[in-house]
């Protein structure tokens, strides 16, 4: 079992050499990264941007997108990966 180490949520200019690791289309999705991300004590930050549009009313879409240090981004997306999460990951940009 997993211990909780605490909040690791910081904010955008507190991040140094962001890199994008995970693109949420649901705030239930969300959650679920800022928990993971939380529990295994990585800081991150949370950005709310647009992901695209909506097929139906081509509207739009805004959704959850989160980075972490360059450093911390392949750990970070194995965990993600290992806890079901697999399909919003971001692969990394070469």
């Amino acid at each position: 079992m997993l211990q909780i180490i605490g909040m690791a949520r910081i904010e955008a200019e507190e991040l140094r050499d962001p890199e994008l690791i995970f693109v949420s289309g649901t705030l239930r999705m969300a959650k679920r990264v800022e928990e993971r991300l939380t529990t295994v004590g990585v800081d991150y930050v949370v950005q709310v941007e647009p992901i695209g549009r909506s097929i139906l009313f081509r509207t739009l879409r805004m959704g959850a997108v989160f980075y972490v240090t360059s450093g911390q981004a392949a750990y970070c997306r194995q965990e993600l990966t290992a806890v079901g999460l697999g399909r919003g990951v971001v692969e990394e940009q070469e």
